[in-house]
Order: C-alpha cells, then structure tokens, then sequence
C-alpha cells in the first residue's frame, strides 16, 4: 500500500466527482467563492505552510507559469491553512499573483472536503487538482509533501481537457 494512503487512510478527491465549493478569505477584508470561477478550468494548488521553503518554491513556480495557465484560460488559486493575514504578507513578500485563500477557520475545512488535510499535523497535503469550468475534478495528484511537484502534471491535465473538449465539439 502506498505510504501516504497508508498514513491517510484516503486519497484525494478523483477524476469525475464535482469539487466542493469552498468560500474563503483571499485578504484579510475580501472573499473568493471556488463558485465565482466556473466557466474556466481552475487549478487548485494545496500547499503545507506560508514561509516554508519548499512551499516557497513551488508557488513561485507557478507564480512563472501564470501565462502558461492562462493559454487555457485557466484561473490557479493556492490555499493553505495559514491566516488571511500570513498569506497577505507571504504574498507580498513573494510578488506573488494570484490568491492565496485562508483554510483557517474552521482550520482545514476545505483540505478535508477534498480529502488532503493532514489532521495530525494541522496541515494540508501537497495538492493539485484541475477542475473543468463546471467544476468538476479532471485530474488530482497529491505529492510527497517534502517535494516540490512542478507545473508538467497540471500542463499535461489542462492539454488534455482542452483536447476532450475539442473532441466532443467535434
């Protein structure tokens, strides 16, 4: 059995099931609803913790594919269990563009609605999911939480969803 189910006793949410929708602080005065961005594919990254290296690391990766996500007309938001208030500043030191939203309060409620919150240790997973722009989940991948996953899972998830979508137009 994989470690990390091992250690879960779950997996993320999988391909075909409709994402919660989620409202959460995006500053410390302004909400985002996951709802106010359908119509697009949405990319949902869940990150460990504001200020931690590999966290660091891999938003400012995807901080640099920004251009590359909006090809497909895709919208990326980050989330983590940290504060309005930690993110504000995280941001800000990062050049970061793109929200970052407050799973604080209750803490982890949306992490565990996707099934990537880690309760022992009061964090989420480290976690992509790719939505369509209805809302549902096309493609889910959780890493080792000590590495950075890169932005190749989710380019090659939004290739294929543009892809299908052209094939049923078809």
């Amino acid at each position: 059995m994989n470690t990390l189910l091992a250690e879960n006793l779950t997996s993320p949410l999988q391909p075909g099931v409709q994402a919660p929708d989620f409202t959460l602080l995006a500053t410390p005065d302004q909400k985002m609803s996951l709802s106010e961005l359908r119509g697009a594919p949405v990319i949902i990254a869940f990150y460990p913790a504001d200020w931690s290296p590999v966290c660091g690391d891999e938003l400012g990766l995807f901080n640099a594919a920004l251009d590359m996500f909006k090809r497909y007309k895709a919208q990326f938001v980050a989330i983590s269990v940290d504060s309005a208030w930690s993110h504000a500043a995280f941001s800000a030191q990062r050049g970061y563009h793109f929200p970052l939203l407050a799973d604080f309060e209750p803490k982890g409620a949306v992490a565990s609605s996707y099934r990537v919150y880690r309760a022992a240790e009061g964090v989420s997973e480290r976690a992509l999911f790719v939505l369509d722009g209805d809302g549902v989940v096309r493609w889910s991948e959780v890493s080792p939480i000590s590495i950075n996953p890169g932005v190749d899972g989710v380019l090659d998830a939004l290739q294929h969803l543009v892809s299908t979508k052209q094939e049923n137009l078809s």
